[in-house]
């Protein structure tokens, strides 16, 4: 099997192409992105590719031919670009990787990232979708993940292809470049004032296994992938020992102007997480994918916390005399 990662310069699209190098069914992997991938890759073929160069990333595509498309050029708003650009070159990357595949004749299965951003959040929406709820995106992350869904499973009813679209509870780790994660690691964090809503969370390295197993098992629709358990927002503050700080109503805005001053991106599907949560029914996919070792989200959540102590090399004197020789 022959198969293309688009986003493997993201964290867990080179956890993706480190967990195919692993498999001896995968014979040839090839990956894009706009940023080279984080981790050494032994037999990926990585070429770097703004997504928005189209002839050059159809070119590469057709060249590659794959049988298999893992497909992670869906850019979360606040994680590497801004709202704007992440916008542009999900659209883009999805449009044209995934037509180029299509158009080798080679390809026989697509899995393609997206979030549970698609069920939206508000009045008469359920708080713990299933993959059978109606899909309503209340964010501008949610419409681009439901645009993306909407290109591949288009692409898979024309060319006989099975299409599953992960929809992933917010993907966490101690050193993924998550909006969330960033947030919760300021000093003080702002809070819904009169609500604790629950959300879950996903580990990256679940993220990934998930993407592999439902790609090389050729699963076709949407699955909803996300780590066991809850945790709620004022319950995360306080295990990282953050400082909340309640707010509502129009306060929002100053809060997110805030959190970007002091580095931390709070677009519009973040905000909406800490005021309502965000959850879903991820059994589907443990059954289906045989997901039964995945990390509970409070567990995920204490690893947004720890971080990797730095321990100073002490040159001994006699060393440091002979290099300034």
């Amino acid at each position: 099997m022959r198969v293309l990662v688009t986003g493997m310069g993201g964290e867990i699209g080179t956890r993706v192409a480190q967990l195919l190098e692993a498999n001896p069914e995968v014979t040839e992997i090839a990956g894009v992105d706009f940023v080279p991938p984080r981790r050494r890759l032994r037999r990926s073929e990585f070429r770097r590719i703004d997504p928005r160069d189209r002839e050059k990333l159809a070119n590469f595509v057709m060249d590659f031919a794959p049988d298999a498309v893992a497909h992670f050029g869906v850019y979360e708003p606040g994680s590497r670009l801004s709202p704007r650009l992440a916008a542009i070159y999900s659209h883009s990357c999805t449009v044209t990787a995934l037509g180029a595949a299509a158009r080798t004749g080679k390809l026989q299965r697509v899995a393609v990232r997206s979030g549970l951003e698609v069920y939206g959040r508000g009045r008469g929406r359920p708080g713990v979708p299933d993959e059978e709820a109606t899909v309503a995106p209340s964010t501008p992350y949610g419409r681009t993940c439901l645009e993306v869904e909407a290109i591949a499973a288009d692409l898979g009813r024309r060319h006989e292809v099975p299409v599953v679209a992960l929809r992933m509870a917010p993907v966490a780790g101690s050193h993924v470049p998550s909006p969330l994660g960033r947030v919760l690691r300021l000093p003080a964090v702002p809070v819904p004032a009169f609500a604790d809503p629950a959300f879950q969370l996903l580990h990256v390295h679940d993220a990934a296994q998930g993407m592999v197993s439902a790609l090389l098992a050729g699963i076709n629709g949407p699955l909803n992938l996300v780590g066991p358990g809850a945790a709620s927002v004022w319950q995360a503050v306080r295990l990282g020992g953050r400082i909340p700080v309640p707010v509502f109503g129009p306060a929002w805005t100053l809060a997110t102007h805030a959190a970007e001053l002091a580095g931390a991106s709070m677009p519009p599907h973040i905000v909406e997480l800490l005021n309502r949560g965000r959850s879903g029914d991820g059994s589907r996919a443990v059954d289906v994918l045989g997901l039964n070792e995945m990390r509970p989200t409070q567990e995920v959540c204490a690893e947004l916390f720890e971080w990797a102590t730095v321990t100073p090399l002490h040159v001994p004197e006699s060393s440091a005399i002979s290099v300034e020789r």
